[in-house]
């Protein structure tokens, strides 16, 4: 596999990686009370916001491989 470098990715500045902060915890929060749907609406919060993150992070990691 090959992985770009940040320096290959255009305009990916600070900047842009910190205004991209708030759409990523939206994403995992979405996608955590999509589990939780899933779950019933039982308990777990934890748990299904870790899966969340994990699953959307590793969604965003694949973008960047080349």
């Amino acid at each position: 596999m090959k992985y770009m470098s940040t320096a290959a990715i255009p305009n990916q500045t600070p900047t842009t990686v910190t205004k991209s902060a708030p759409a990523l915890q939206e994403q995992i929060r979405l996608r955590a009370y999509g589990l939780y749907e899933q779950r019933g609406r039982e308990g777990h919060e934890l748990d299904d916001w870790l899966q969340a993150e994990s699953e959307v992070t590793r969604q965003r990691a694949k973008s960047v491989i080349v």
